[in-house]
């Protein structure tokens, strides 16, 4: 299946520290690009083609980037939300070497139905998403697994038991590591209260970070600083 391919413009920002919150209220959010041997620049985006952008390609889907004359291949990162609402407030842009690989965290979408999951078991899911590393354009948006491998008590998927193309795509994550499995059901006075929600904001990034990564994150947060002053 051919990729769908995601583009999006943005402009150079010219608001730092206090002024953001401003370019906020006219519907734009403000972002970082930088990359190895790029300088990194300040710039934004409506924030209604950004949002919608976004959801649909994630941190692992290749952006193409346009910044006045300019086409950036870029990955989305760190993304930061405001803590009580929940609005996306502000993303690095990751300049990607088309010629060279990367590892990204990619997510996981469970597909198909699980027989033991019928016969009254429940569905227990471990882990979302997995590391990959391929060349930018190679990247998969998602990795499809197959629940209908989960057939009795016994059965479960690994890291192990994923089927992608290995000749583009290596699996950075422990081939042991366990990504779904049944169990019996719990009886109800075992049944434990779900954890309290953590706003988006404060739920710390997972992806191990480069250098440029985090000078982006200083630079974000200087700002920050400077908005509540």
């Amino acid at each position: 299946m051919t990729k769908e391919k995601h583009e999006i413009k943005a402009e150079i920002r010219t608001a730092l520290g206090r002024k953001v919150k401003h370019i906020r209220k006219q519907g734009f959010i403000p972002a970082t690009i930088y990359g190895k041997g790029l300088e990194s620049k300040s710039v934004q985006f409506l924030a209604t083609e950004l949002e919608k952008l976004f959801e649909e390609a994630g941190e692992s889907t290749l952006v193409n980037l346009i910044l006045e004359k300019e086409s950036l291949p870029v990955l989305f990162r760190n993304p930061q939300y405001h803590v009580i609402d929940g609005d996306l407030i502000h993303i690095d842009c990751y300049k990607v070497n088309l010629k060279e690989k990367i590892s990204t965290m990619v997510p996981i979408e469970f597909i198909g139905e699980s027989q033991s999951v019928k016969d009254g078991n429940t569905l227990v899911t471990v882990t979302d998403e997995i590391e990959i590393e391929a060349l930018p354009a190679d990247l998969p948006e998602k990795i499809e697994i197959d629940l209908s491998a989960l057939e009795t008590l016994e059965s479960s998927i690994t890291v192990a038991d994923i089927k992608i193309d290995l000749s583009k795509l290596e699996i950075k994550t422990d081939q042991e590591q366990l990504i779904a499995k049944t169990e019996e059901p719990r009886a109800e006075e075992e049944i434990v209260a779900p954890a309290e929600e953590v706003a988006p904001g404060d739920v710390p990034a997972m992806n191990q970070k480069t250098d440029e990564e985090k000078e982006a994150d200083e630079k974000a947060k200087a700002e920050a600083e400077k908005e509540k002053e």
